[in-house]
């Protein structure tokens, strides 16, 4: 099945990406590689790059709206995880329009029906 998120990105250079500090943690179990993030508050961190005005992950790597590629997927932290593009598992998500329209790509459509 066809992943829009691998021509996308627009989320990774839109939203912060804030999560609990134990994410980023290996003493607590944490994955997510402690040197991409930064201290928010001192409860909660940040991926590095989302904190800053125009954001951009230092995970993502490419060019939004053509290939991109988060470079620690399997490492990354909650609120990246639990994003979800359009109309995944037929869901529609606001975020993510709103996202691809600030960086000049059009809303995904609903998959049709075969």
């Amino acid at each position: 099945m066809w992943n829009p998120c691998l021509t996308c990105g627009a989320c990774c250079a839109y939203f912060r990406a804030s999560f609990y500090w134990s994410e980023a943690d290996p003493n607590a179990g944490g994955l997510t590689p402690p040197e991409l993030t930064t201290k928010l508050t001192p409860h909660h961190a940040v991926m590095r790059g989302t904190e800053q005005q125009p954001p951009r992950c230092i995970a993502l790597h490419g060019k939004i709206g053509e290939s991109v590629k988060c470079v620690i997927h399997p490492l990354r932290p909650s609120p990246c995880r639990e994003f979800q593009a359009s109309w995944i598992d037929g869901v529609h998500n606001e975020r993510c329009d709103r996202a691809r329209a600030a960086h000049g790509l059009p809303p995904l459509e609903p998959p049709t029906p075969l």
